[in-house]
């Protein structure tokens, strides 16, 4: 072989490994949302969620705990880690067609040939033996299995990124979840103090009805309260055993009692406050916002393979071993043997196969961008919804609090002036109904002011690490 000759296969070999694909250069295409939230509450400047670990966010051990449960029990949890082992596995697979195949085969070849049909006029039988290390290698001149390889590896950090969205999403329901027991304890405990309340209330006027000093509506109108917090305890005994079925499916494995939540105010304490008021830009670090990026990658590979199925593919085969008549001289002097077959494909005709291929990987290719793009604007109003109800929500909160006052004061005065005789038992019962009813819209709020904080954590892309 010259020189000129042994240069050119060295700079074909070094390309087959080290060349470059046909992809387009990628480019990530800008963000569809404005630069910041113009809300109120996004004034305030703090790290973005996502450097924040759920750790040092919810503070209280127990809750810390029973996330820590989940992280170990969760099966949709489990799901997207396989996954993850699935597609890492896909990725090595492809990764592997850029190196030679190399197979060992040993054969034997029996044969028998008729009388009639043999050179000395009777049954001839001949065997032959082989031993063979063959090696088959597709040389990627045009970069066709390095697209393929580069799309398995973004499929691959894909996965990676669903997980750690799953991660999120979990943490985000588990504490949820957790204030929500809390919230619906509180609410339960509020309906039983109510109806026992309810029930002295029921005892007195029906003495008093005995006596002939009340009236039949007004022991009527008490039972009618009496009933209705009756009915209000069967219901919140049943969904606070509904919340810790939900807690429990989300954790994987039984919850135990000692770090369920008691009441609203103590899992309220544990809740951090998140600061805002960082550029949209932080949404690029949404686990899901990143899986929609590694999916448009992967489709923009894509197109490398796709463009590359339109050149020639080169394919180098072949072996070297020993053969023999016989089995015990496989290994004697003389008895190599080698085969080498390179080919090359070159399509010719495939009735418009390949460009239609290629359309279909550029139309994927360009719906990845509108999902990526879609995916930010969900993630932005997600944030915006958060901050909005956060601008209002400490508003809210301190108008609950000052309507339960009033609710007590008006209910106080309402039971001194029916014991002394200037109110009706209806007017007394309507500012029982407003307190109580009052007391129910606090715990309400309090609870939604907490899971905004979680809304805007998970919105921001925290509770990963």
């Amino acid at each position: 072989m010259t020189p000129p000759t042994r240069v050119l296969y060295a700079v074909l070999a070094l390309t087959a490994v080290t060349g470059c694909t046909l992809a387009p250069d990628f480019r990530l295409p800008g963000l569809p949302v404005p630069s910041s939230w113009t809300t109120p509450a996004a004034e305030t400047q703090g790290a973005p969620a996502a450097e924040l670990p759920w750790r040092d966010y919810f503070a209280d051990a127990r809750l810390r705990e029973i996330i820590e449960l989940a992280l170990a029990n969760n099966r949709d949890l489990r799901v997207a880690a396989l996954n993850i082992e699935r597609a890492r596995a896909m990725y090595r697979v492809q990764r592997a067609e850029l190196l030679p195949a190399l197979d060992l085969a040993g054969r034997q070849n029996a044969q028998r040939t008729p009388a009639d049909l043999s050179q000395t006029g009777e049954v001839l039988t001949s065997r032959q033996y082989s031993i063979t290390a063959g090696a088959s290698w597709e040389l990627d001149f045009f970069g066709r299995i390095r697209s393929l390889r580069d799309q398995a590896l973004e499929n691959y950090l894909a996965t990676e990124e669903a997980r750690r969205g799953a991660q999120i999403a979990l943490v985000a329901a588990i504490a949820d979840a957790w204030l929500a027991l809390g919230a619906d304890h509180e609410l339960l405990e509020l309906a039983r103090r109510t109806y026992a309340t309810q029930q002295k209330s029921v005892e007195l006027i029906r003495r008093s009805f005995d006596a002939g000093a009340a009236s039949a509506l007004d022991l009527a109108q008490a039972r009618t309260a009496m009933e209705r917090a009756r009915a209000d305890t069967a219901r919140y005994t049943a969904q606070f055993a509904r919340d810790q079925n939900a807690l429990a499916l989300l954790t994987g494995a039984p919850v135990p009692e000692n770090l369920q939540a008691t009441t609203l105010a103590d899992a309220i304490a544990t809740v951090a406050e998140l600061p805002s008021g960082v550029p949209s830009e932080v949404l690029t670090r949404r686990p899901d916002v990143l899986q929609a990026e590694h999916a448009l990658r992967a489709a923009n590979a894509n197109i490398g393979a796709a463009r590359a199925a339109f050149f020639p593919r080169i394919a180098l085969t072949g072996g070297a071993g020993s053969a023999s008549l016989t089995l015990d001289g496989l290994f004697d002097a003389g008895s190599g043997a080698w085969t080498f077959a390179p080919q090359i494909t070159v399509p010719i005709f495939h009735a418009g196969a390949l460009k239609s291929n290629l359309d279909r990987a550029e139309i994927e290719r360009d719906i990845q961008v509108a999902q990526y793009e879609k995916t930010i604007q969900s993630a932005f109003r997600e944030v915006a919804d958060a901050l909005a109800d956060r601008a209002t929500i400490a508003e809210q909160l301190d108008a609950r609090r000052e309507l339960v006052d009033a609710a007590n004061e008006s209910y106080r005065l309402s039971e001194a002036r029916y014991r002394s005789g200037l109110d009706s038992h209806l007017v007394l019962l309507d500012a029982q109904r407003s307190q109580y009813a009052a007391e129910q819209e606090l715990i309400a709020t309090r609870l939604a002011e907490a899971g905004n904080r979680i809304a805007l954590y998970k919105a921001l892309g925290g509770g990963w690490k």
